[in-house]
């Protein structure tokens, strides 16, 4: 008989997004005419900027045409975009070179690709509340997860060195919290984990709302992180890729354990698992981290900050203090009179079909928290904003 993996035979229930879409499904099943309110899992409101949109035209163009067709790609990403990835990356002065840049469909296969390097009985550690894919790859790799607990005001802790770490996960700015970490407070995580001889796998999803130009937007700005640390990036909330998906996996030359370079390792392993991205995407991805690129994805970007105002000057009103909306397009706060997140997701969908997403689905330190996303239109924002003001003005 084939038998099932016993992650799935264990896990009766659906991941946390998925328990939160069957929410929505079984509201919208019984008020079909309801307009929701989405600021739950990052729906995104501005599109695909101009520049990428153009290059993925011309790409469409050239496999319409016996002369440019082109088949399968690389299985570690075109030339082309690898090279965009590490210029983009050496213009802010980080070395970086295109044989180290790894394209993916995207963050999440990206982390899972790289769950897969490593040994089962490797002992994770997580920061929580935080991205809930992590510990949900490591549990079907069967490895033991030690949790961390953000600090109260959502930020980065120090590093336990009483505790034996080998895979480190970290983001920053930090989904679901908002706090991005500063040079002191990762180049200490960077110095354990090379004690360790760990890895850190550095989610830097939402490196570009990072505004304060004194922290770092990459963890390979940090001395010592290119002999411990692996970069996630991804163009699906910079860039409006949400749809078509696209990321990059950053592996430097440097690193390796028990003696083999990871680099090398991953490559061997897209190989297998790949035929490669999308070379209509490619280019698209390509487009976005040109000068013009750029600059459109600053105005979308822009658009969410203004977003991020709005419910930072929403929450003040209601005297509930909050994290985020600063360097992350998400607000993060303790729901009021003691609710859970699950209460409060009902309430709001039930009362004024405003969707969040309940802290709960962060992990076990995100209970009784709740986030807002700034990803909608300004007209939804307002309207939900002010649904939500009342909402909570009444309990």
């Amino acid at each position: 008989m084939a038998g099932i993996h016993r992650f799935y035979r264990e896990s009766a229930t659906l991941s946390p997004f998925g328990q939160v879409e069957e929410a929505i499904a079984r509201y919208t099943s019984a008020h079909p005419s309801q307009k929701l309110f989405r600021m739950g899992i990052g729906e995104l409101s501005q599109p695909i900027c101009p520049a990428a949109v153009n290059a993925m035209k011309q790409a469409a163009i050239e496999l319409s045409k016996a002369e440019t067709f082109r088949g399968y790609q690389p299985e570690c990403g075109a030339g082309f975009l690898r090279r965009a990835i590490a210029s983009h990356y050496q213009a802010r002065s980080i070395p970086l070179s295109s044989n180290e840049v790894f394209v993916t469909s995207g963050a999440t296969e990206g982390l899972s690709g790289l769950s897969d390097l490593f040994a089962a009985d490797c002992r994770v550690q997580i920061v929580e509340p935080t991205y809930p894919a992590y510990a949900l790859l490591n549990r079907l790799q069967g490895r033991e997860i030690f949790r961390m607990a953000c600090l109260p005001d959502g930020r980065l802790p120090l590093p336990d060195r009483s505790c034996r770490a080998d895979l480190i996960f970290l983001c920053s700015p930090n989904n679901p919290t908002g706090a991005a970490a500063d040079h002191t407070t990762l180049k200490a995580w960077v110095d354990y984990a090379n004690e360790q001889e760990a890895v850190i796998l550095f989610d830097a999803a939402y490196e570009a709302f990072v505004t304060d130009p004194t922290l770092p937007r990459s963890i390979l700005e940090i001395e010592g992180a290119r002999s411990c640390a692996i970069e996630i990036g991804s163009l699906s909330k910079t860039a409006s890729f949400t749809g078509v998906r696209l990321g990059y996996v950053l592996i430097p030359h440097q690193l390796k354990r028990d003696g083999i370079a990871l680099a090398d390792r991953f490559r061997e392993h897209c190989a297998i698992r790949t035929n490669g991205v999308s070379y209509i995407v490619q280019r698209g991805g390509e487009a976005v981290f040109t000068p013009d690129g750029q600059a459109q994805i600053r105005r979308a970007l822009d658009i969410y900050r203004r977003n991020a105002s709005l419910w930072k000057q929403t929450l003040s009103s209601l005297s509930l203090p909050y994290g985020g909306g600063t360097h992350l397009p998400f607000l993060f706060f303790r729901c009021p009179n003691g609710m859970s997140g699950w209460e409060l997701f009902d309430r709001l969908l039930s009362e004024k079909q405003v969707v969040g997403m309940p802290g709960e689905v962060f992990g076990p330190f995100g209970k009784g928290c709740f986030r807002l996303s700034a990803l909608s239109s300004p007209a939804d924002t307002a309207e939900a904003a002010q649904r939500f003001f009342e909402a909570i003005n009444k309990l």
